[in-house]
């Protein structure tokens, strides 16, 4: 299995606490990780270390090594095109104020695409990749702020695909979501999966053990556990990865 993400000995620091501890971890590709652990557990500023978002924070400091296919993120890879191959979703629908067909075309028109056809196909290829298209193909001209929660989510995603990144970041994406809603976004990741390696930080430990290949477990800023989603499930190895997953604490 070919891995995506290699990182080495990563530390993060906000000025002088540090968030991050010595994170070592491989993610595949074209897979579902899932990073799970109690809030404030570090899952999130990790998440935003492979997309280098971090960087929009004052006095953040960080050490080691985020490599993608191979190639160091922070040194070798300038930022911008990082974030067109590392798309990111966030946890509440954040739309564009504009038509639901500007919104998913904003990226590629700030690249430099022109032509209306081409622009139409891919808002079109995304929508359908996002599972939104029939629910939207009669209004793409109205305001995309009409859509409903869960409609806004899945556009968002289909903002992100739009670029054709190689990598889907999701921070909480359903946290904000109906339970038909959130099903919705889970089966489209299982979809989605097989042209996109998707990495999401998620609170729902059942969500977890739903949708993802492999998951990952955060407590202090430390990884404590990572393997198959199934093993980390039934048979944890640390005895603070059980207490978690059955609920003694978090």
């Amino acid at each position: 299995m070919e891995n995506k993400f290699q990182v080495t000995e990563l530390n993060l620091f906000y000025d002088s606490f540090q968030a991050l501890h010595n994170i070592n971890i491989e993610i595949p590709q074209k897979k579902v990780t899932a990073f799970i652990g109690p809030s404030g557990c570090g899952k999130s500023t990790f998440l935003r270390t492979l997309n280098r978002m971090n960087d929009l924070i004052d006095k953040v400091k960080i050490t080691g090594k985020v490599q993608l296919d191979g190639q160091d993120i922070y040194s070798d890879i300038d930022v911008m095109k990082l974030r067109t191959r590392v798309g990111m979703v966030f946890q509440k629908p954040n739309p564009f104020p504009m038509s639901i067909f500007d919104n998913v075309a904003y990226g590629l028109r700030c690249q430099g695409m022109k032509d209306k056809k081409k622009l139409s196909e891919m808002v079109e290829k995304s929508l359908r990749s996002a599972a939104l298209w029939d629910e939207v193909k009669d209004r793409l001209n109205k305001s995309a702020m009409g859509l409903s929660g869960g409609q806004q989510q899945r556009l968002c995603i289909a903002r992100a695909i739009a670029m054709e990144p190689e990598v889907i970041l999701m921070d909480e994406p359903t946290s904000a979501l109906d339970p038909i809603a959130t099903q919705k976004v889970e089966d489209l990741m299982e979809s989605l999966k097989k042209e996109y390696t998707i990495i999401i930080v998620t609170h729902s430990m059942q969500q977890a053990a739903r949708i993802s290949d492999k998951t990952a477990f955060f407590l202090m800023g430390e990884l404590i556990e990572y393997g198959d989603t199934d093993k980390i499930f039934k048979t944890p190895e640390d005895k603070r990865t059980e207490d978690y997953i059955t609920g003694r604490f978090g």
